[in-house]
């Protein structure tokens, strides 16, 4: 039986999930603070980070000459889409060699339906798990957080499909901006299971204070550099 939803479903789905989102868990000036505190360190590293983001664009792009840069729609706060942006760590046909693995394999299969991963996923390209590993390919979602789609520390933005796994915690997402990082990415990230981050989302949008943000990112510099999880 499978578990694709049609686009009308979708719509439906998102839509009645964004009706019953959680009202605002923080008051406005707590949250107009977070977002002047996104804007400026993100607008800082991203000054930082331009010459490293540019090299890498042109290493992708000299690759296979496909775009370094990967856009794929994404659900933000009340369960807006927006246009995600990465480093492009897959090969250009990405998603035709995704199908072909799952109609083939039934344990890859298995586990994308559970985790939305592949532990052995052929799609990444040598230098493509380089930049997951390090986490360079999502430096340029700091352009989302300037642009106000994400925030620098929320919940891993989803897509409409991975909807359904969040239940009626669906509403807690649609209650934050996603985050760049966040407690998934600093406790485990793909080691764990789907459903404990769905647990650590609604931990953070539940109990989320500018200090524990604070704390989160400076538990994502060792992360990063252990790798734990990285895919």
């Amino acid at each position: 039986m499978g578990l694709r939803l049609s686009k009308e479903s979708r719509e439906v789905e998102i839509s009645t999930y964004t009706t019953l989102r959680s009202r605002p868990v923080r008051p406005g000036t707590e949250l107009s603070a977070k977002r002047a505190f996104d804007v400026v360190v993100a607008s800082a590293i991203l000054l930082f980070t331009a010459p490293l983001i540019l090299a890498v664009a042109i290493i992708v792009r000299l690759q296979d000459g496909a775009p370094a840069l990967f856009r794929q729609s994404r659900l933000g706060k009340d369960g807006v889409p927006f246009k995600c942006y990465k480093l492009r760590s897959m090969v250009a046909d990405a998603d035709i060699r995704l199908q072909e693995l799952l109609a083939a394999d039934p344990e890859a299969r298995r586990e994308w339906a559970d985790t939305q991963k592949l532990t052995h996923d052929p799609r990444i390209t040598p230098f493509g798990h380089f930049l997951r590993k390090s986490s360079i390919d999502e430096l340029p979602q700091l352009i989302n957080v300037i642009r106000g789609d994400m925030s620098l520390v929320g919940p891993r933005p989803i897509v409409e499909s991975e909807v359904s796994k969040y239940g009626d915690n669906f509403k807690d997402y649609c209650a934050v901006r996603p985050g760049l990082t966040g407690l998934w990415q600093v406790r485990g990230r793909s080691d764990t299971t789907y459903e404990t981050r769905v647990e650590m989302d609604v931990e953070y949008v539940r109990e989320h204070s500018f200090l524990s943000d604070l704390k989160i990112l400076f538990l994502t510099v060792p992360a990063v550099f252990n790798s734990r999880g990285a895919r």
